[in-house]
Parts: C-alpha cells; sequence; structure tokens
C-alpha cells in the first residue's frame, strides 16, 4: 500500500467492471480495497464501477449492498465522505455468460457510461467469480468485442483472474489456450493476493538490493528452505468447495510457489515486468519433476480430527457439512521439492501448508550452513543455535536475523540471540487488505507481480505427480492429526532422515 509521503503515478480514467459483484470476494477485499486507494487519492480523476449481476437490481440496491459490506469488512475506520466519493461511482448492469445477448447489452450500457463517465474506453474487468464461470465470462466478453484492444497504448483493456488457475496441468492449460485466443498475455492479470503484502515485495528488495546477502544466497552457504503457510481456521462453510480441492491444490502451485520462486530466482537483469515474470518462470520450471514413487516418498498429506483451536472446538474435518464422510481430500500437505540449477543443486526446499492448525504463521526460513565449530569443541554443538533468516508475512510481518554470540563473563559461552526488524515499528502504514497494490498496478499496467501462463503451468506441472499419485493410494498413507496442533506428526520425519527439522510453528 502507498506511503503518503512519496509521489504515485495517477491511473489512467477507466471503467472498472466487477463481475460477482456481490459476491463474498468483492464485499471481503476488492470494495475495501478500492475504498482504502480511494482515501489514499491513488484511484483515477475519471473513473466508474460497474457492477454486473445476473438478475435485474437497481444501482441503489448495489450501493446499500457494497456500503453495507464496506462498514463489515473495511481495514480502517470507513469516512462518509470517501465512501459517498467511491459509492457514487458505482452502476449495476445484468449480464449472465448463459444469456448471451445480455453481453450485448452490457456493452451497449457499458459504452453510453464511459462516455458519461469520460473513461476514454480503458476498461479492466475483474472475475471475482467462480474458476469454472472465468473461461465462459471472457468469451462473451470477447465475442461482443469489450476486451479488443488495438494497439499497447490507449484505450487499453485488461482482465483480472483470480486464483484457482486451472484444477492441475491439463486444465491450467486449457484455460490458458482459451484466455489467450482472446487477448494477448501483458492483458491477462492473474492475480494472487498473497503478492500484494509488504514482506513479499520486499523479498526482491531483501536479495537484490543489499550487498550482504546475494553473496551468500546459493547452494555453498544455505542448507536448505523451509516454506509455510499454516491457518488455525478450519475449512468453515467451505466444504463442498474444499472437499473437491484440498490443501495442495489450494495453496501450492500458487502461494507457495510464488513465494519460493521469489526467494530462488536468479537476479533479473531490469527490475521490469517482463525479466522478472522471465526468471520466475525459469526457476519454477527448473523444479525437478518427480516420478509418483518419489511424488509419495518426498511428501507427506494429513486430514485434522477433532480438536480445539485458540477457544474454537473443530470437529473432525468428515463431519463437516458438505464434506464427504469417507473423504480422502487432504487438508495438510508437506513437500520436499529440489531445483536442477547451479544456484540450489543439493538444497531442499521443503514446503508444508495446512487448515486448523495451533498457529496461524506464513514465513519463509533460509537455514545457512554450520559454521566450523573446533575452536568451540568445549561447546557442545547442541547448544549452537542455528542460523536462520526469517521472512515473516503473516500474522506479522517482519525480517528475523539468528545468530550466536558469547555470554558475558570470563568464559566462552554462546547463546542465540535474534535480530529482528517489524514493519509496524519503523513504518506507519496504514491497514491493508493486500489487494491495494495489486488492483492499483492492474489500473497503471504494470503486470510485474502477476503470474504468466508459462509460470502457472510451471507449478501444475511440479504438483501434478503428487495429484496422480496421491489420488491412486487413496486413503493409503492420509495421516491424521488433531486440530490445534501442528499437523500430523509424520511430517517430521520429510527432515529428520535428512538430519533437519521443522522450525516450530510458534516461533
Amino acid at each position: 500500500m502507498a506511503n503518503g509521503s512519496f509521489a504515485y503515478k495517477k491511473p489512467d480514467a477507466c471503467a472498472f467492471v466487477i463481475f460477482g459483484v456481490t459476491g463474498d470476494l468483492t464485499h471481503r477485499l476488492v470494495m475495501p480495497a478500492l475504498y482504502n486507494l480511494a482515501a489514499s487519492n491513488m484511484l483515477p480523476e475519471k473513473f466508474c464501477v460497474v457492477g454486473i449481476t445476473r438478475q435485474e437490481m437497481s444501482g441503489d440496491e448495489l450501493r446499500n449492498d457494497l456500503l453495507k459490506g464496506l462498514r463489515k469488512y473495511a481495514t480502517r475506520p470507513v469516512e462518509d465522505e470517501v465512501a459517498t466519493r467511491l459509492l457514487q461511482c458505482v452502476s449495476a448492469i445484468e449480464a449472465d455468460p448463459k444469456k448471451p445477448d445480455s453481453f450485448d447489452r452490457l456493452k451497449e450500457r457499458l459504452e453510453k457510461l464511459e462516455s458519461n463517465r469520460e473513461t476514454g474506453g480503458n476498461r479492466l474487468f475483474y472475475l471475482a467469480t467462480p474458476p469454472n464461470a472465468f473461461a465462459p465470462i471472457a468469451e462473451q466478453l470477447g465475442r461482443v468485442g469489450l476486451l479488443k484492444q488495438e494497439s499497447d497504448e490507449h484505450p487499453w483493456r485488461r482482465l483480472v483472474v483470480e486464483k484457482p488457475f486451472g484444477t492441475d496441468l491439463a486444465s491450467a492449460k486449457m484455460l490458458n489456450d482459451k484466455l489467450l485466443k482472446i487477448m494477448d498475455e501483458h492483458q491477462i492479470y492473474r492475480i494472487d493476493h498473497y503478492l500484494g503484502k509488504e514482506t513479499v515485495q520486499n523479498i526482491l528488495v531483501l536479495r537484490f538490493a543489499n550487498g550482504m546477502f546475494e553473496p551468500i544466497w546459493n547452494r555453498h552457504y544455505i542448507d536448505h528452505v523451509q516454506i509455510t503457510v499454516g491457518e488455525k481456521l478450519g475449512i468453515g462453510t467451505r466444504g463442498s468447495f474444499y472437499d473437491a480441492t484440498g490443501a495442495l491444490r489450494d495453496m501450492v502451485p500458487n502461494h507457495l510457489f510464488q513465494l519460493l520462486s521469489l526467494v530462488a530466482m536468479e537476479p533479473p537483469a531490469k527490475f521490469d515486468a517482463h525479466t522478472v515474470r522471465s526468471e520466475k518462470a525459469e526457476v519454477l520450471a527448473a523444479v525437478q519433476t518427480q516420478s509418483e514413487a518419489e511424488a509419495l516418498k518426498n511428501s507427506v498429506r494429513g486430514q485434522y480430527v477433532a480438536g480445539t483451536v485458540g477457544d474454537t472446538q473443530l470437529p473432525d474435518y468428515r463431519k463437516t457439512e458438505d464434506v464427504k464422510p469417507d473423504s480422502v481430500t487432504e487438508t495438510y500437505a508437506a513437500l520436499k521439492l529440489t531445483i536442477d540449477n547451479w544456484r540450489w543443486a543439493g538444497v531442499p526446499f521443503y514446503l508444508r501448508t495446512g487448515k486448523a492448525l495451533g498457529q496461524k504463521r506464513t514465513e519463509v526460513a533460509i537455514k545457512f550452513r554450520q559454521a566450523p565449530f573446533a575452536m568451540f569443541s568445549c561447546t557442545p554443538v547442541e547448544s549452537l543455535a542455528e542460523n536462520y533468516l526469517v521472512i515473516s508475512i503473516e500474522p506479522i510481518q517482519g525480517i528475523t536475523l539468528q545468530f550466536n554470540t558469547k555470554v558475558p563473563g570470563p568464559t566462552i559461552h554462546t547463546e542465540g540471540v535474534e535480530m529482528k526488524f517489524n514493519y509496524k515499528d519503523y513504518f506507519k502504514a496504514e491497514p491493508a487488505t493486500g489487494y491495494e497494490t495489486l488492483i492499483y498496478d492492474c489500473m497503471i499496467g504494470d503486470n510485474i507481480l502477476f503470474q504468466r501462463a508459462d509460470s502457472v503451468e510451471a507449478g501444475w506441472k511440479a504438483v501434478q505427480p503428487f495429484i496422480d499419485a496421491w489420488k491412486k493410494a487413496g486413503a493409503n498413507g492420509l495421516q491424521t492429526y488433531q486440530a490445534g496442533s501442528e499437523g500430523p506428526t509424520v511430517a517430521a520425519d520429510l527432515l529428520t532422515r535428512d538430519g533437519r527439522s521443522w522450525r516450530k510453528l510458534g516461533q
């Protein structure tokens, strides 16, 4: 999110068209993000929001609905003046891809709105819909010419697609093929809200703007990398979606692989969208494709049973509404991956994600190799602290460096200490949703934080062996873990057999 002490480019005048405007995503994230941009004076001068509804709805009804959601989900106090300024830009138009002629009417009404609002024909279409609607909506928009862009300049046409981008490699390729028949790659913004988080973006700055880190960011100095996305929440009311998806599909090819690519990519020659995204795609393509046997050996999947998370009692996953009573869908996934390139040869990347865990924690932990300790032979090796650089993303945003130092006194005794940087201690940033930066970048045409088709497909290619192996294994190998724990106890084996261990979620 922008800091008020810096000058930011005002986006071009445009129409912001939201499919799924009455849905949960729009209420929880998109509208609060637009409000925060409006409060920071970072929306275009000439601007309109067009909410696409499947049933007829008046503009007043939609504005009242969005205001109610804004008051519920805003990340900061809602000022009436700012909310009014934003909501008076909102119009409602009925359209449904199952009724193709409704898109002809949509085009006619949108063009009138663009003329009245003087938006210059620039259009940003946001698909805040279930994934099965992505292609049908895009195809109808393409059919009526609403996505047609004559040049790379003006008027521009852009399409924002929410995750998941497919459910496996074949479906991801199919979706990409359909979208790329309608528009060019640079017009497509595959959004992942994790990349809107300040600490995630700071990985690039940490690596490439500090001469102390880049020389040691390789297999000679780094022992292994742990990437963790742990959630305290169960699946709540998302039973039917989650039971058809699972932790692996839901989190690994997008969130965790985005973090992996930022940590592992080669230094880009330039800090522009094409160069950065090419380096990210290249490192994802270098993730070793495992056989199904290797995938089973190098993974753990689990499903939570009843337990207490904080003050909340959660039932067995299988007893949750809309979940099959004999479900083998995983709510926890841990993988060991390797990257086949010069920088990372021999350095394992351990990924884990799970629901209903004891702690909410998203972090990247870089474990450095043990220093020679012959000179400290009088000190037990186990008392030497491990050297970690930990990039914390949730719930606290910050960076911690763990190292050894001497305990005061006449004899040599060492103790592990930490140097910590927390964002909130240094920067006075307004609370944000994580979507502000991404929506702003969509409007200014900067797609550096958005996935390209080749990155999406490379991610699915790397996880496809795990999908296939787990499907064939069925219930065999599916572990259980108590809600409120750190996950299946056997997940430790992924690391202990290599002489390593997971960081505790509460560290």
